[in-house]
């Protein structure tokens, strides 16, 4: 089949919409984390008495768990979805490999995560160590460079959604911390939720298991 001789300025105008895209989801990430993470403090001042005795440290740590929270939630459910619901990565939709694979939702939710990263690790940076040491740095940078590879280059998307979908497990992490920073390490809801925690991780392990071997 002969390709279409699409003219060079065409070509140039949707690279460059792609390249806005990309630079855009990454912009909203980084102003939706900015935004929950004021938001948390608020809430948590108000419908929680314990935060204001919290120490200054604990506050920063606190709030930022609520924007990893809320982004655990999101990439988990949009990979989820991307993944089993949608016909993205169904073997006969398409023609093309799964490798090659990316969609305009795919390409958000890896821009998404790469604010959320850039955000989380600008604040590990400014109050370091007390919000991780040097692993959660390396972490955090394979992390962007492995997104940013994939969505660069629209391959491998599968398996950074696979990876995105254990951020699950995140809001039970997260929790527990709360929990025990509230003194309520012996709670009947610190005990339910490590064991959710459990299941989660049994789950993720079995569903990326199953999923890489198909």
């Amino acid at each position: 089949m002969v390709g279409l001789p699409f003219h060079p300025a065409f070509m140039g105008l949707v690279s460059s919409s792609k390249e806005f895209h990309w630079m855009a989801s990454v912009l909203f990430g980084m102003i939706f984390c900015k935004i929950v993470y004021e938001l948390t403090g608020l809430l948590s001042n108000l419908c929680f008495k314990g935060y204001t005795k919290l120490s200054n440290t604990e506050k920063v740590e606190w709030n930022n768990r609520g924007f990893s929270t809320l982004h655990a939630i999101i990439v988990a459910v949009a990979s989820l979805y991307l993944l089993l619901v949608s016909d993205l990565f169904d073997e006969d939709s398409h023609d093309e490999s799964i490798i090659n694979r990316a969609s305009t939702l795919s390409d958000t939710i890896l821009g998404i995560s790469i604010g959320y990263f850039l955000s989380d690790l600008a604040m590990i940076l400014w109050n370091f160590p007390a919000l991780g040491g040097l692993e959660y740095v390396l972490h955090h940078g394979l992390s962007m460079f492995s997104i940013f590879l994939s969505l660069t280059s629209g391959q491998g998307q599968v398996y950074i959604l696979m990876v995105l979908f254990s951020e699950s497990t995140t809001p039970f992490v997260n929790l527990r911390w709360h929990l025990d920073v509230a003194g309520l390490k012996g709670s009947n809801l610190y005990i339910c939720n490590g064991i959710a925690l459990f299941f989660g991780w049994l789950q993720g392990f079995f569903y990326s298991s199953s999923f890489s071997t198909t």
